[in-house]
């Protein structure tokens, strides 16, 4: 069982978190996968670059013989993301500026972070996750 997933949202994200990072010393990487929200409509995100990258994300981990988390936060609809005080953009730990962000959590910190334009990029994937 080498990925983890677990998901949360605005409202969750303290809770899941927390458990998130009680988890994180049984396993080899702890990654946290901010993206936007799937619109209802089209059942896709309204973030092109997410919908992009996330394939791309999900295939490197779930290729990994290690043991993987991954906590995908999303950030909510496009008016709530585009908020220059949304709680994750203005945030101390991960000061988000767009999405995807692919974090590599480790030790209580952040260790590494693919940002919008680069997380789709495999070989950008797998030396984030070698950061270890």
């Amino acid at each position: 069982m080498p990925l983890k997933m677990v998901d949360a949202t605005l409202s969750t994200f303290n809770t899941v978190f927390e458990k998130f990072k009680s988890e994180a010393p049984n396993n080899k990487s702890n990654l946290i996968l901010f993206l936007a929200d799937i619109e209802p409509s089209t059942n896709l995100s309204w973030c092109p670059d997410c919908v992009r990258a996330e394939p791309v994300i999900y295939k490197k981990l779930e290729s990994s013989s290690d043991d993987v988390a991954l906590l995908r936060a999303y950030v909510g609809d496009r008016p709530t993301w585009r908020n220059p005080q949304h709680p994750w953009r203005v945030d101390s730990k991960f000061k988000l500026k767009g999405v995807p962000t692919l974090i590599l959590w480790e030790n209580g910190e952040v260790k590494g972070r693919l940002e919008d334009h680069e997380a789709h990029i495999e070989r950008k994937i797998d030396a984030l996750i070698a950061t270890k």
